[in-house]
């Protein structure tokens, strides 16, 4: 078996300066036995590799020089050369390594001699003066201490020295660092080196013995002065907040450590150090030392970052085993936590919280430490009730759902400790009783499940106090977090929470029981509620827990998997699933899949046989559901053993699956059949290896342990017909008129089957090479994907036929390569924009080709190409790429003129942008860093840049007028030149026919030729025709100008992106190496600044911003100091042009400011996120100040333009974190800016807050506006954005006392919805704590009174938000309040906003209620009994008493929740509502309501709709409420079903069938009683009629479901007496509306159809064919509901008695490609049931033939749709396959007559039949004779029209020449002759015989 190639180490070779070079070769011995023939063998070496083995001996060479006692001048000399060598490696350089470890195992008698020479050598670079070789020196001084004997013992030597250099060099350092500044590489780099410099100095007290005694403590002692000096460096750095903070966070480690080692004496160290943070140090007990040292941490003040890193320094400098600090280290670790406690609170920069967050980790594993030998006064301090903890346990809270990752693991280790501290301090107490732990179980369950801490919490509890304890307080644990893993944003969560729990609970129950009974109880607790999710639950829920929590569980529990699939075998027939369900073959096909590739199953073999049988495995391959084909296909692809052989069945299978499955809509779906299939491949590739190594063996006769079952050679030969066997089908499927998903899937495995089996090279064997496959035929298929429309396909074929090169070679000349390039050309100026794709994948073909075409022979004649000596196929490449580029560059400069003089023609004709993304898609396919023509590129690109901008100045004028969209009138009157003649006059004139000053007419007289256009003609006459290139007359409309404008601005834009991203740069000016200069590079930056601030066509400067991206990135990272601060400059300009921008300004106000945003967002994301991030701060600070409010004397523009900046910085994700410190200033300027009088202020104040409120509460994932998934605690959210407290408590007072004037003035606050909005988002939350500071109760009587508003949705609002506000505790005592202060009927003076305001209340504050899961059944009924008390007392509100319908409606919503809540009884007692006698109250408001009397009202009465559909509500719930309680009774019934359907308002209408739905559902399921309530009796005649008559399409489509519900026997002979229709003419009527109607009501309206057809089978032939012909339509119908639809259409039919006998997938759920297949056998089969063969069959072959269109017909009005329209077009099946359909048909026709005896049509019409296809294959020869050479891809649409009549008209003659008796291949071969040779063969797509 071959072995890959691992990738060769790359190791830079030592060098040793010439006088050593020359010292080893004067001691050199001639026989170079001695260590100086050694050391020069090696330094003569250039390979570093190979110097390692040469080092390795110097040891064993020194180790026998040894034994002579001696150590003479040439191993003196030696080992001073060594110490030169190590130090001049730097340090990542391996060779430093194998040094240091030769090294040390020097013999002990040279040490000395060692250490000397090493001890010189050091000093020597100890004494450099070079700042920028201080860093090589700190590293060496590092690696010198890291494990290496000899640098140690050198350091120890001369630490005097060292320290003094560290000093010396982190002073230097820094203040170079300040004299560069503005170069931030330069910068980077240094500061770096004071990072390395500080983390060295640390290294050294920690690791050198000397500072452990105290002889270096005197004063004098110049050690002593340099660790001074360090310090007072290191407490400098510390306070400077212009560093990075890696180096003030180093810097606080290294105080602390230097005050450790320095200060005596040693018990007072905590007590100094405590005085540092507290700010409390006395300076006159002080040592002057450290007063010197330290002065600016003991009397000034100290920055937050510097006591966060003082406290870090403490926690993890000192010592706190075993409580070796005492008492006084009990205090300091106390006061280190208040002080970090105090800076939570002060903290918002995100970088400084995750080291707060770290340092509180680590604080916690401090206290554990000491803990563990404390005292109990510290226990007591640090136990679970005590205020730290409490503190803690709050920090966790409020940060568990922190946007930063890190931080949010930081929270669970925080937690974790504080469980183990508590349990330290319990001092034997027991976990069950313990009431903190039990408190925190309770308080964590209580909480809502989308709290993502909550997961985190629970599973450090349950690793604390086990799961047990969790399930005894609730024990539907498991099946609560298996109900969110639909939630993708939960899954991770809660999948490592199973996990947690389900390990625990396992462990318990072994170790607890005696006999194999706990298994049983572990499967009921876990596995039930698993296979319930992956059987009923959603889809997201299951393909989330297969995907998470399956494979865990697997894991941990193998032996499950039997049980598993015991159970869903027994239910696999009855769950069929469908196309949104697994059903339990879902589940089984994946349990096995998971278990299969987890190596829980071992062979394939084995698992079909003792688990599953291939029958099943077919049915997965072609369920209707996409994701158990996949999860099929996976358990036959994965296996955990990559050289697990491939059975024979596994690879039939695998075949069946390809035949079906690659037209898959879905694109994840796709992607995963290509991975899983590439998966397979691998395998077999891999197994084939081990395959070949047995062939070996057993050729040699080698013994084997392991035989394999059959002979190896094969197996081999069975990979090779399998894989070849693949291929064939996948070009199959490339078949014309394919659809993309199928060209996709089929490109994309066939590249995975030539990457995976390469050209065979060295010893690796290839079963198969797909080049072996590829003929002429199957090269021109490839080819022809280049016309498809869809790009990805366009890129599978290039790359496919780039890994084919060496093959394809044979099928190219030079005539077909002219044609290609000739192509290639004309689709570069096609006005198709898709076409210029075309052009460029055809040109880089041709690129990669050895033959240019004859059409570049004059470039090659007059440019002197040379080739260097490189490889030979990258200077071809080049050498094309060159020549093509040239080519097209002088056709784009010959364009261009022509567009100066005249654009309208350009946009006609010739538009340009096809040119430059030729030439884009050339260069980016080039190694241009390797170029070997640089001369020939440089006046390339030269003439490259000036090209584009000229185009650009062409195109600039229609992008930068203040309408691109209509610049030219689209009318030929004069009316609408006219209305344009504004907005034309603003563009300067620049075309010479006066096109921009003066509105054109376009005329239809021919007087203007394009031919006849040339750049030298000033004078073009101004005609107004124009003429395409072909010289026919066109209508240039305005969106062929626009998109000519702003496509071309596009790709300019792109290619000088893609230039400044790929082109090397000249170093400096004039030098030879690189292409583009410093000032082509600004000119580019320059060109980007007045595109995208100037441009105001969203598409130009969208694109002008992604080429503008890639330069400043290339900005930020050159070496050029003029280029690198070229951002900076961009952006201090445009901020000052923003500033003090007008209405007159360029600046474009409107559209969001169009560009100016993303111009700013290019600038500062590419600014280095490692720094300081300077630009955004002072851009932040600038942009807040301009976007508040501001006096009237100024203008608004610079405000709008900020708004949207910020609005762009704050969306963008690039910036992260960095901008969270700036979201409550942008809050402010947003509400603030929303009470602005000026619109455009107030909108884009809208914009900006939509983007903050994404920004805060995260992207919506749910329907409901206010889901719980996107909203934070009132502590959370105030936590992290303190300010915001006061500022919206402040507002919203304001707002509250404005709402609504005494005087009746209607004031509608601006900002009060935004307010609403925000604080809506807000809910209480168990773990808040009581802690006042932030309290959310003085927003409740602000947000109370905002319920008073004149503006209804600010009333709703109001209500929406005060729920959160109010604890579920106290919602009953608020309803009741708000009740009572409702007015009584007798009262006169009342407002009915008021009562709206305060019901809607009511109703959200009663649903909140309702919904709450932790209320005791007790409490919570007779709380409700009293609410509905209240209630009762104000019902004069829900009747006709009040004349608003608005507060009328909201009641009745109150009294419905509340019969939702209480129409149950209770334990002994009857139901709440019915002893309040509220049921009576109840039918008395139905009887008194419009709904009996009648409607005086019109839909103009405000509240109308909403009022009846409360009212229907209500109604509906009284007469199911009166029903059960009467029983067959039913007149005391308020009101009937017949009523309420027979009302006029479609509201009324929808409401009654929703329930009606509801209930027939119920019955037919078998879900509900099996016999209907007596109210709904007879019903039959109603829904028929109603069905007939109704107009409303969602009423329609409910009494279409209820029908597919009922029985058709009861009510399908009723038709014809009750809407005058037969049952086969009901059943027409039916299929009618699948035809016309759309989405749901179609699909129901088939689903109906298919019960109609099962029951009425027997039909007149004509009508039964056309009902089928239908059903094939529908079933490649391009909507996924439709084929589902009527695909259960075809599993009816199939289901029946005399048609299940037909295919083995009877009862199954299908896909709609099989389906396809068997709805044509059943119609085959009943055809000869029915013994219509010979009428049926005329009708089939016309099908096949596709009679009634004609070819001529629809290849004009296909040419026709393509000329006069850019982007128009006619509805489009992307799914649909023509020739799919027509081979099924053939293949079950020819099946029909092989089976036939005699020929079933008469001999009349089988030459009819003859005669007809005859004459269709000679028009189809004449037309493909019309079709120019490259037709595929000049006239792709005619082509392919063709190509699929031809296989049509082929099809028909192969099976009429069978019927004859004739089908001789001589016949075939002569008929075939007359075609044109594209379309000769039958590409008939394969057949499959399974169905």
């Amino acid at each position: 078996m071959g072995v890959k190639k691992k990738k060769e180490t790359q190791v830079a070779a030592l060098t040793i300066c010439h006088q050593d070079l020359e010292t080893l070769k004067s001691f050199a011995d001639v026989e170079g036995k001695n260590l100086a023939s050694l050391l020069l063998h090696c330094v003569q070496l250039t390979d570093g590799v190979s110097q390692i083995y040469y080092i390795k001996q110097i040891v064993p060479l020194l180790e026998k020089e040894d034994k002579n006692g001696t150590c003479d001048l040439i191993i003196r000399s030696c080992l001073d050369i060594l110490s030169g060598i190590y130090l001049s490696l730097s340090l990542k350089n391996p060779l430093k390594k194998v040094l240091t470890s030769s090294l040390n195992g020097l013999p002990e008698f040279f040490l000395t001699e060692a250490i000397h020479s090493f001890t010189y050598r050091l000093q020597e670079e100890l004494n450099t003066t070079d700042i920028y070789s201080y860093r090589k020196v700190i590293d060496n001084i590092s690696s010198c201490m890291e494990n290496f004997n000899l640098g140690r013992a050198s350091v120890c030597n001369l630490m005097e020295n060292v320290l003094h250099f560290l000093q010396k060099s982190l002073i230097e350092i820094l203040e170079e660092n300040r004299k560069c500044t503005g170069n931030h590489i330069v910068q980077t780099q240094l500061m770096n080196d004071l990072l390395v410099g500080i983390r060295v100095s640390v290294m050294l007290v920690q690791k050198v013995q000397g500072f452990q005694g105290n002889l270096w403590k005197a004063s004098s002692s110049p050690i002593w002065q340099s660790m001074c000096g360090l310090l007072s460096i290191f407490t400098k750095f510390l306070s400077n907040d212009d560093l990075l903070q890696t180096i003030q966070s180093t810097s606080g480690l290294a105080v602390i450590l230097f005050i450790k080692t320095m200060f005596d004496p040693p018990e007072e160290i905590p007590g100094l150090i405590s005085s540092l943070l507290l700010r409390s140090v006395d300076c006159a007990s002080i040592p002057e030392w450290f007063m010197s040292s330290c002065r600016s941490l003991c009397c000034t003040e100290v920055s937050g970052s510097a006591l966060l890193f003082l406290c870090q320094g403490t926690l993890a400098m000192l010592d706190w085993q075993n409580g070796s600090m005492g008492p006084c280290g009990e205090a300091l670790l106390l006061n280190t936590a208040h002080v970090l406690f105090t800076l939570s609170s002060r903290i918002k920069e995100s970088t400084l919280e995750m080291f707060l967050s770290r340092i509180l980790a680590s604080w916690t594993n401090s206290a554990i430490c000491v803990l563990e030998s404390s005292s109990p006064s510290l226990k007591n301090s640090l136990n679970g009730n005590s205020s730290i903890v409490e503190r803690l346990l709050e920090y966790v809270y409020t940060h568990w759902e922190h946007p930063l990752d890190a931080l949010r693991h930081q929270t669970k280790i925080i937690f974790n400790n504080l469980l183990q501290m508590h349990q330290l301090t319990m001092e034997g107490a027991d976990l069950v009783t313990d009431h903190f732990f039990l408190g925190l179980t309770e308080s964590l369950l209580r909480l809502e499940w989308h709290v993502k801490g909550k997961y985190t919490c629970l599973g450090c509890l349950v690793e604390c106090i086990g799961f047990e304890r969790i399930l005894a307080v609730d024990k539907t644990i498991p099946s609560q977090i298996l109900e969110v893993m639909g939630d993708q944003s939960l899954v991770p969560y809660a999948s490592d929470l199973l996990e947690t729990m389900f390990k625990n609970h396992k462990s318990h129950l072994k170790s607890q029981a005696v006999g194999s009974t706990w298994i049983d109880q572990l499967h009921e607790t876990w596995i039930s509620p698993l296979l319930f999710i992956l059987c009923e639950g959603s889809v997201d829920q299951k393909s989330h827990v297969i995907d998470y929590y399956l494979p865990k569980l697997l894991n941990c529990s193998p032996e499950s998997l039997s049980y598993m699939v015991k159970i869903l075998q027994t239910s696999a027939d009855s769950k069929i699933g469908s196309c949104n369900s697994r059903g339990a073959l879902g589940a089984l096909m994946a349990c096995l899949r998971t278990a299969r590739a987890h190596g829980h199953l071992q062979s394939a073999g084995d698992t079909w046989v003792s688990l599953v049988s291939s029958t099943r495995i077919k049915q997965g391959l072609i369920h209707q559901c996409c994701q158990v084909r996949i999860d099929t296909l996976g358990l036959l692809c994965e296996s955990n053993r990559s050289t697990e052989i491939v059975s024979t069945e596994e690879m039939q299978l695998i075949q069946f699956f390809i035949t079906y499955n690659l037209n898959s809509q879905s694109p994840g779906a796709r992607q995963q059949i290509c991975s899983l299939l590439k998966k397979l491949f691998c395998r077999i590739q891999e197994s084939s290896q081990v395959l070949y190594k047995l062939e070996q063996s057993m050729s040699k006769h080698e013994p084997e342990n392991e035989l394999p079952r059959q002979d190896p050679s094969v197996s081999l030969q069975q990979y090779k017909n399998f894989m070849s066997s693949v291929c064939n089908s996948l070009f199959e499927a490339l078949f014309p008129g394919s659809s993309y998903p199928t060209r996709f899937s089929a490109l994309n495995i066939l590249g995975s089957i030539a990457e995976v089996f390469p050209v065979p090279e060295g010893r690796i064997q290839t079963v198969y090479q797909l080049s072996h496959d590829i003929d002429a035929g199957r090269f021109q298929t490839l080819m022809e994907c280049f016309a498809s429309t869809f790009e990805d396909v366009k890129i599978l074929a290039f790359d496919l036929l780039m890994k084919l090169t060496k093959t394809i070679v044979q099928f190219q000349d030079s005539e077909k390569l002219q044609g290609l390039f000739q192509a290639a050309l004309e689709l570069s100026t096609s006005t198709k924009p898709h076409d210029c794709v075309t052009a460029s994948y055809l040109l880089n073909f041709l690129i990669w080709q050895d033959a240019l075409p004859p059409s570049l022979s004059a470039y090659l004649q007059t440019q002197q190409v040379t080739c260097g000596d490189g490889d030979k196929s990258a200077s071809v490449v080049e050498r094309n790429t060159l020549m093509v580029i040239k080519c097209l560059l002088e056709n784009l400069e010959e364009e261009i003129s022509q567009a100066e003089n005249s654009l309208l023609q350009a946009a006609a004709s010739f538009p340009m942008y096809g040119r430059v993304h030729c030439v884009t898609g050339a260069l980016q396919k080039l190694p241009l860093n390797s170029l070997q023509l640089v001369s020939e590129w440089r006046p390339v690109v030269e003439k490259l840049l000036l090209l584009s901008y000229r185009l650009s100045a062409v195109a600039s004028p229609v992008i930068q007028s203040s309408s691109p969209e209509g610049l030219i009138p689209m009318d030929t009157d004069s009316e609408s030149a006219s209305r344009l003649q504004m907005i034309l006059n603003e563009i300067q004139p620049r075309d010479t026919n006066d096109y921009f000053s003066q509105a054109k007419i376009l005329k239809e007289h021919d007087s203007f030729d394009l031919e006849d256009l040339s750049a030298n003609m000033p004078n073009t006459s101004t005609s107004t025709e124009i003429k395409s290139k072909d010289g026919k007359t066109c209508d240039v409309t305005a969106q062929m100008v626009l998109v000519c404008c702003w496509r071309s601005m596009k790709e300019v834009a792109l290619l000088l992106g893609s230039l400044c991203q790929l082109l090397p740069m000249r170093s400096v000016p004039g030098s030879s190496d690189g292409l583009l200069t410093v000032e082509q590079v600004k000119d580019i930056g320059d060109y980007f600044k007045q595109h995208l601030l100037q441009s105001r066509h969203r598409g130009a400067f969208e694109l002008a911003y992604t080429g503008f991206v890639k330069l400043t990135e290339i900005l930020n990272r050159c070496p050029n100091l003029s280029l690198q601060k070229l951002p900076e400059q961009w952006l201090w300009n445009v901020l000052e042009e923003v500033k003090y921008s007008d209405p007159s300004s360029k600046l474009c106000a409107t559209r969001r400011s169009a560009g100016i945003p993303f111009y700013i967002q290019a600038l500062l994301a590419s600014e280095p996120k490692k720094g300081k991030m300077d630009l955004l701060k002072v851009t932040m600070k600038e942009l807040i100040s301009l976007a508040g409010p501001m006096d009237d004397s100024r203008s608004t523009v610079p405000q709008v333009h900020a708004l949207n900046i910020l609005r762009a910085l704050f969306r963008d994700t690039r910036l992260g974190e960095n901008i969270i410190p700036y979201v409550t200033d942008g809050a402010k300027a947003a509400i603030l800016g929303f009470t602005s009088p000026v619109w455009a202020v107030r909108n884009s104040s809208t914009l900006l807050f939509s983007t903050l409120i994404t920004r805060i509460f995260g992207v919506k994932r749910a329907k409901d506006e206010l889901s719980k998934k996107n909203r934070l605690t009132g502590r959370e959210f105030f936590s992290r954005f303190p300010e915001l407290y006061p500022f919206l408590l402040k507002q919203l007072e304001a707002v509250a006392n404005t709402v609504d004037s005494d005087t009746g003035e209607l004031n509608r606050h601006p900002n009060m919805f935004l307010l609403l909005l925000v604080l809506g988002r807000l809910y209480p939350s168990p773990m808040d704590g009581t802690s006042s500071a932030l309290s959310m109760a003085p927003f409740v009587p602000f947000i109370m009174r905002c319920g008073r508003s004149p503006v209804y949705r600010s009333r709703e609002m109001a209500a929406r938000a005060l729920v959160p506000f109010v604890m579920v505790d106290q919602i009953p005592n608020t309803i009741r309040t708000l009740l009572d202060r409702l007015p009584d009927c007798t009262d006169q003076c009342f407002r009915q906003n008021h009562i709206h305001g305060m019901l809607l209340q009511v109703f959200y504050l009663l649903q909140a209620y309702s919904d709450s899961k932790h209320r005791t059944n007790s409490d919570f009924q007779q709380e409700l009994t009293d609410i509905t008390v209240c209630t009762k007392a104000k019902l004069w509100l829900a009747k006709r008493q009040n004349p608003c319908l608005v507060t009328r409606a909201v009641y009745i919503d109150i009294l419905f929740l509340l019969t939702c809540c209480l129409d149950k009884p209770t334990k002994g007692n009857q139901p709440v509502l019915e002893s309040l006698g509220f049921w009576n109250e109840v039918s008395a408001i139905i009887t008194g309501s419009e709904l009996i009397r009648g409607f005086p009202y019109t839909f103009t009465v405000p509240g109308l709709p909403q009022y009846l559909q409360s009212l229907t509500k209500l109604a509906i719930a009284v007469v199911w409420a009166v029903t059960a309680k009467a029983g067959e009774q039913t007149r005391n019934v308020p009101i009937s079903f017949s009523q309420l359907l027979e009302s006029a308002f479609p509201e009324v209408r929808s409401l009654t069938l929703e329930a009606l739905l509801e209930k027939f559902s119920a019955t037919s399921s078998g879900l509900a009683e099996k016999e209907l309530p007596p109210l709904l009796h007879n019903m039959e005649e109603k829904f028929l009629v109603l069905a007939m008559k109704e107009k409303h399409p969602e009423c329609f489509c409910k009494l279409l479901k209820i029908l597919y519900c009922m029985d058709p026997s009861k009510w399908l002979p009723q038709t014809e007496y009750c809407v005058h229709l037969t049952p086969e003419e009901f059943l027409i009527w039916t299929m009618d509306i699948a035809s016309t109607e759309r989405s749901e009501i179609q699909s129901i309206a088939l689903r109906l159809a298919s019960k109609v057809i099962a029951h009425h089978m027997q039909t007149r032939l004509q009508d039964m064919l056309a009902l089928w012909r239908c059903v094939f339509t529908l079933l490649q119908s391009e909507e996924q509901a439709v084929r589902d639809a009527a695909t259960e259409i075809v599993t009816t039919a199939l289901s029946q008695e005399n048609t299940s006998q037909l295919t083995e997938f009877a009862f199954c759920q299908v896909d709609a490609s099989i389906a396809l297949a068997l709805a044509l056998a059943i119609l085959c089969d009943l055809l000869q049931q029915w013994d219509q063969l010979t009428p049926g069959l005329l009708i089939l072959l016309r099908w096949l033939l596709g009679e009634g269109e004609d070819l001529k017909v629809c290849v004009e009005s296909t040419h026709q749709v393509e000329e006069d329209y850019l982007f128009e077009k006619a509805d489009v099946n992307f799914w649909a396959e023509t020739l799919v359909f027509v081979k099924y048909l053939y293949k079950h026709l020819f099946q029909l007559f092989s089976k036939s005896s005699r020929c079933p049509l008469s001999p009349e019409s089988l030459h009819h039949l003859q005669r007809t296809v005859s004459e269709q294959y000679h028009l189809l020869s004449q037309l493909f004779q019309e079709l120019p050479p490259t037709a595929e891809f000049l006239k792709t649409v005619e082509f392919t029209r063709l190509r699929i009549q031809e296989e049509r008209t082929l099809a028909c003659l192969r099976l009429l020449a069978f019927l004859e008796g004739m089908e001789r291949e001589e016949a075939l071969v002569l008929s075939a002759s007359n075609s044109p040779p594209e379309a000769s063969q039958l590409t008939l797509p394969g057949t499959e015989t399974a169905c």
